[in-house]
């Protein structure tokens, strides 16, 4: 039986799910948090080695309790508890804005330093932080998403300068258009699936285990020396802009 233990934030769906049930595959024992329990349970219950923990990331004494009942140091904690509120900026509320902030961003550092703290007296540890593609090319109507993956990407590249010589790597995940968690709505509607699809040089959309195999890669001995990057896991998303913009035609 293992001793490794994860830590999955967001663990009751999405791509958390996906990390919860990889991790459990590659003989983690696993803890899946969540703000919703039921949620949580349901992942854990189809888990051999799992439990289910209720959390509020944005709380800091929620989250050093957590720990505390838990017992044991994360091997590997996955940052991936996050929301969206999308719109205009010239019409979003301030407290939606700083939500989004504050879950997506301000709450990464909260969980991140609990366990590193931990992880700092064994000397290892593996932390990976889920961004998204918006942190490096914004949508319009996505609010403060955007700029909230834009900074935890930064931070990750702190967090592996100032923990890498306690033994501490850092890394992150890009997810590009996958068919999961927050986006699952939106991909509900076949045309917009077709469309998005159709636009991904993979000619697919991504699934929450494509994001599950980035994380526990980056989380493994293979990665080693793979320290304060952010993995972009989008089908070639990212690079593609120049390719969807108009061309003057060929001459024969």
């Amino acid at each position: 039986m293992t001793d490794k233990l994860a830590l999955v934030t967001g663990g009751g769906g999405g791509i958390g799910a996906a990390v919860c049930e990889l991790a459990s595959q590659r003989g983690y024992r696993v803890v899946v948090a969540d703000q919703d329990l039921g949620a949580a349970q349901r992942v854990a219950d189809d888990l051999p080695m799992a439990r289910a923990e209720q959390l509020d990331v944005t709380d800091e004494s929620a989250v050093e309790a957590m720990l505390d009942r838990v017992g044991q140091v994360p091997d590997l904690l996955v940052n991936n508890a996050g929301i969206g509120r999308f719109g205009p900026l010239m019409s979003m509320p301030l407290g939606e804005f700083s939500l989004v902030v504050q879950v997506n961003l301000v709450a990464c550092f909260v969980v991140a330093r609990a366990c590193a703290r931990r992880m700092q007296a064994r000397g290892s540890g593996q932390i990976v932080n889920i961004t998204s593609i918006n942190s490096i090319n914004p949508g319009p109507g996505a609010g403060a998403y955007p700029a909230a993956k834009a900074g935890l990407a930064r931070l990750s590249q702190q967090m592996a300068l100032e923990w890498g010589p306690l033994g501490l790597r850092v890394n992150s995940v890009a997810p590009g258009f996958i068919d999961a968690g927050i986006s699952t709505p939106f991909y509900a509607n076949p045309v917009i699936r077709e469309l998005r699809g159709n636009a991904v040089p993979s000619r697919r959309l991504g699934q929450a285990m494509d994001v599950a195999q980035a994380v526990l890669f980056l989380a493994s001995d293979e990665a080693s020396y793979i320290n304060g990057h952010e993995l972009v896991v989008d089908g070639g998303v990212t690079p593609s802009l120049l390719s969807q913009l108009p061309r003057e035609p060929k001459k024969d």
